[in-house]
């Protein structure tokens, strides 16, 4: 999944022959799952059309101050619309970054001095978020000092500049100058985002959904864990730059993330033995996982047949995956779950102690929206040093992402 997946991004196309590239480079960010609104200065309409741009990005082109013919799309959701013009300062906003392709040598010096004639600049100007370019122009404007110093300039604001490329020129000449191919722009920006990640480098294991405790061959003792939460953590740990290794016990879920690696076992001591195997190279264990707390002591190598009008089944302990992993523990940072029916916040506090946790995320039976089965979540955050946060009712997903929060938190405190 590219990390540009699920962003808003704002396309700003001025007038450069370059431009006929942006009908592919909209098509790769549409590809790769992201969001693309386009703004074009009036020149850049010489070269590319824009319901070419339109019809790739599902969304209208914007071009002017005022809408004229231009209608803005429901699904930009861009709060508080006037339907009179086309609000530079809220299309600014509503972007996760800015991406001004092909920069040509005009809209480069407009940018770096801050000459506003087009709502393309007006956009820049009023953006908040990261800011790429790339430039295109011939090889003698490439290199001219007034370009150069607006090179300096752009980046001493924080905008990254995507190098152009070398090779045949309109003017016919060869040299440097051409726009960067759609590919080479799509691979920076992801390169570029993917090493401000806030947890790069950071390995994260994870277990989700139930254990099954064979009885006999065709019968267990098992819950009612979806796993979800565990998956919704292992996506949004991937997407903040993790590396993830999912231990999931039987669910219908599946996870498409390259940075995720999804060991599927049955067994609380399956569970048990994949997490020894991979939490010495862990700086994250969450456990999300529903692990049984009893299994059968025997359990039948053959179907058991229905004989009997009673039937005893004797049980013991499987062994606790939170509390021998926090027995060992170094220098990871160890989340656990409890999902409790009474005196929930001082049993939570007791695992804190008992299992040597960092965080717990108490999950309470009692309220409506929380639990197995459902898709929302109310958890409280109780910290090493019962610290305690309840929050409100959310997304399974939700509830993950403010986990990550807390998890980044610690490595930037």
């Amino acid at each position: 999944m590219s990390v540009v997946s699920g962003k808003k991004i704002v396309l700003g196309i001025s007038g450069g022959i370059a431009a006929y590239k942006t009908a592919s480079l909209v098509r790769l960010f549409i590809k790769a799952g992201a969001h693309v609104q386009v703004i074009m200065t009036p020149a850049s309409k010489d070269f590319i059309t824009p319901l070419t741009l339109s019809t790739l990005s599902k969304r209208p082109v914007f071009s002017s101050f005022y809408k004229e013919q231009e209608t803005l799309d429901s699904d930009v959701n861009l709060p508080n619309q006037n339907l009179e013009w086309n609000n530079h300062v809220e299309i600014g906003l509503w972007a996760d970054f800015m991406l001004i392709a092909p920069a040509t040598a005009n809209t480069l010096s407009k940018m770096a001095n801050g000459i506003c004639d087009n709502l393309l600049i007006a956009t820049y100007l009023s953006a908040k978020c990261p800011v790429f370019f790339a430039p295109a122009m011939d090889l003698d404007m490439y290199k001219h000092p007034s370009i150069i110093e607006s090179f300096k300039k752009l980046k001493s604001f924080g905008n990254s500049i995507i190098p152009a490329e070398s090779g045949e020129l309109a003017s016919g000449l060869s040299g440097e100058g051409r726009m960067a191919e759609p590919e080479n722009i799509l691979a920076f920006i992801e390169n570029k985002m993917e090493s401000e990640l806030p947890l790069k480098n950071k390995k994260i294991l994870i277990t989700a959904g139930p254990t099954y405790e064979a009885i006999d061959p065709v019968r267990f003792i098992g819950n009612h864990s979806s796993g979800k939460m565990g998956y919704d953590l292992a996506l949004s740990a991937a997407n903040y730059g993790a590396s993830v290794v999912l231990i999931s016990g039987p669910t219908h879920l599946s996870i498409n993330h390259e940075s995720v690696q999804l060991i599927k076992i049955n067994s609380a001591e399956e569970m048990y033995s994949q997490c020894h195997n991979y939490f010495k190279t862990t700086d994250v264990f969450i456990g999300a996982a529903a692990v049984a707390d009893y299994k059968p002591k025997k359990p039948s190598i053959h179907k058991i047949k229905k004989t009997e009008e009673s039937f005893v089944i004797e049980l013991e302990k499987t062994k606790d995956i939170l509390e021998s992993l926090g027995s060992i523990k170094q220098n990871q940072f160890l989340i656990g779950f409890a999902l409790e029916t009474e005196n929930e916040i001082d049993n939570a506090k007791l695992k804190v102690q008992k299992k040597n946790l960092d965080l717990i995320v108490l999950n309470s039976l009692q309220d409506k929206g929380a639990g197995f089965g459902v898709t929302t979540n109310k958890v409280t955050f109780i910290d090493s040093n019962f610290n305690v946060s309840p929050m409100e009712l959310k997304s399974k997903e939700e509830v993950a992402n403010d986990i990550l929060i807390k998890i980044i938190a610690h490595y930037e405190a």
